[in-house]
């Protein structure tokens, strides 16, 4: 059951994150094609750079080319409802919260079935969760997100660290719980309050 309810937020996540590119790239002269491709490198970049790194190969969605039919889907139905979704862009962030939640689960139990070590588990959580957003952000010609003043890496940080740290006292399935809730919970926490770290900046 568990597994079930994490592929289900996979999707979602994945589904999101499309809808953030397709709205990112508006007013960027991006065609149709352009927009797909988008789509794709941002919502599966994060776990594609995971697998390639872990020699997980093929990637997760080649082996599973639903993830392709969500980016599609998503991208139509966001250039459909564009002018709608854009309006309600805040509630996009809280979505993209769980899709970094999620991704973030995804990215410690992918690691962990290939035996690495937790502090490479932890990278590779943060690495799936940010990864894409960075892509999405550095094509459309943003600062990324996570290089930003608001706290978004140090929540899967915070997150994952949890997972580890209560192995020997909690199961799996609580354990993954107590990931998710932390991360969409500190991420949603900076979104409302605005919460940052301090900048590095030089004087002349």
């Amino acid at each position: 059951m568990t597994e079930l309810i994490i592929y289900g937020l996979d999707l979602f996540g994945v589904a999101v994150l499309s809808a953030s590119a397709t709205l990112a790239a508006r007013g960027k002269g991006i065609d149709f094609f352009g927009l797909i491709v988008l789509a794709l490198v941002t919502s599966v970049g994060g776990g594609t750079f995971r697998d390639l790194v872990l020699g997980n190969t093929p990637v997760f969605w080649v082996k599973n080319n639903i993830y392709v039919f969500v980016v599609l889907s998503s991208v139509m139905l966001t250039v459909l409802f564009a002018n709608h979704i854009h309006r309600k862009r805040q509630w996009l962030l809280y979505m993209d919260a769980i899709g970094l939640a999620t991704f973030n689960l995804i990215g410690i139990q992918v690691a962990q079935s290939l035996d690495v070590s937790p502090t490479i588990c932890i990278i590779m959580g943060v690495m799936t969760g940010t990864v894409g957003g960075m892509i999405r952000d550095v094509l459309t010609n943003e600062i990324p997100l996570v290089l930003r003043e608001e706290i978004y890496a140090l929540t899967a940080i915070a997150g994952s660290l949890c997972y580890f740290l209560t192995e020997a006292i909690l199961d799996e399935e609580w354990r993954l719980l107590m990931t998710f809730c932390i991360t969409f919970a500190l991420r949603t926490v900076a979104i409302r309050k605005h919460l940052s770290l301090p900048t590095f900046s030089t004087k002349g």
